[in-house]
């Protein structure tokens, strides 16, 4: 039996530091990739057999961003983001578009953005048949506050024609967007989620519902996302402790996603409930037209924002890896496993001051800096594009050999 390190490789990912929290992996290495997934990670690869080589020495290397809440129906909606252009500048390899298309759209996103798409495109099903139809500044219409809308059978029936493809049912709660219709909302996404063995992930706006009557709903592997919000509706109390709806959801398996998009991430609310213990499973960008240009700009900048929270950098790496999979129910990704499809991030921290704005305006001073040094997506190279609101020039990884 011939090893893998004696067989010809791909591409040869040189000297990085490699952080794959999945495996407990953080130490320098190389990383082989062969056919389109990981051969082997590991100390001094051979690289004479590596058809290209790439220098990784001075960056991190980690499995493939995962970004568990975009919006890329890109020129079907007026909020759709280039799904591709982002994933470029931030080293994201997979975006789940969050409830843009319900039931009677979602031909449209697969037919015209997925099947184009060079990033791995993956969609939580709106419960409101026309999904997210009218998000724009001067002109929004809630879609869960129409209980026309709510279909129940149209909803399960796409979402049982597109298995792997529909990860989930999507619904949007708080004020306008749920209106009187309220928790209903929720339901019936659980009553369409449930019978094919789905899981809901949750927007949680401003009051009403309250933050605790909507985790008190959520089952299992269902995803409460937007859980750092400002106030109203924040997750801690006047006095900064977690509310206890939360660690009782949590106990039982709910998952909370950052999801920072134009007016869902605070710092207050954030640095509170990370002081009380209560740190997110999932950080990921909620980027759209409103938040593409800031505050949010995409998942490297709110994975730097939460740094500058002060969480470590394996477990911010945790959340845009482990975190989304587990979310999404797929083994293959989120590590760099033998084997695993060759979705590779290669990042550069840069020590730098910036500061960082939130949702509502606040300032918070940062000093590391997550950068995109480079981008492999099912084994196939690509230099990350430019981020010029950062203003630095910082190089990538060069190539050895081609």
């Amino acid at each position: 039996m011939v090893s893998p390190s004696s067989q010809p490789v791909d591409l040869l990912l040189a000297g990085g530091r490699v952080m794959d929290p999945c495996n407990g992996i953080d130490a320098v290495a190389d990383v082989a990739i062969r056919n389109g997934h990981i051969a082997q990670v590991g100390p001094d690869l051979a690289c004479q057999s590596a058809g290209e080589v790439r220098d990784a020495r001075g960056l991190l290397v980690v499995p493939g961003l995962i970004d568990l809440h975009t919006h890329v129906y890109h020129k079907a909606t007026s909020y759709g983001v280039d799904p591709d252009a982002v994933a470029l500048r931030s080293c994201v390899t997979t975006m789940v578009d969050a409830g843009s298309a319900g039931a009677g759209n979602f031909a449209g996103l697969r037919d015209f953005v997925m099947s184009s798409a060079l990033t791995r495109l993956l969609a939580y099903l709106n419960i409101s048949f026309p999904g997210i139809y009218a998000f724009e500044r001067g002109v929004m219409a809630g879609e869960a506050a129409d209980r026309v809308l709510l279909s129940v059978d149209h909803c399960r029936e796409v979402a049982r024609l597109h298995p792997g493809t529909i990860v989930g049912i999507k619904v949007r709660l708080g004020g306008a967007v749920s209106g009187d219709v309220g928790i209903e909302a929720l339901d019936r996404a659980i009553q369409a989620a449930a019978p094919l063995g789905l899981p809901v992930m949750t927007h949680i706006g401003r009051p009403r519902p309250g933050y605790a009557e909507i985790l008190d709903r959520l089952r299992p592997g269902d995803v409460l996302t937007h859980c750092f919000r400002p106030a109203p509706n924040a997750p801690v109390d006047e006095d900064g402790h977690v509310l206890p709806a939360l660690w009782a959801a949590r106990a039982r398996g709910v998952l909370f996603d950052i999801a920072h998009g134009m007016g869902a991430f605070g710092f207050e609310s954030a640095q509170a409930a990370l002081d009380d213990g209560f740190a997110p499973d999932i950080i990921s960008s909620d980027v759209h037209s409103l938040s593409v240009n800031g505050p949010a700009h995409d998942l490297l900048h709110t994975m730097s924002k939460l740094l500058a929270c002060g969480v470590q950098l394996t477990d911010v790496i945790r959340m845009a890896t482990v975190g989304p999979a587990r979310a999404l129910r797929r083994q293959d990704l989120g590590h760099l496993g033998q084997g695993a499809p060759a979705d590779v991030s290669l990042l550069r921290v840069a020590e730098v001051p910036l500061a960082f704005i939130d949702a509502v305006g606040v300032r918070r001073q940062g000093v590391s800096l997550l950068r995109p040094a480079g981008l492999v997506r099912a084994g196939r190279w690509f230099d990350p594009a430019p981020r010029p609101w950062e203003d630095l020039n910082l190089p990538v990884a060069a190539p050895v050999r081609k």
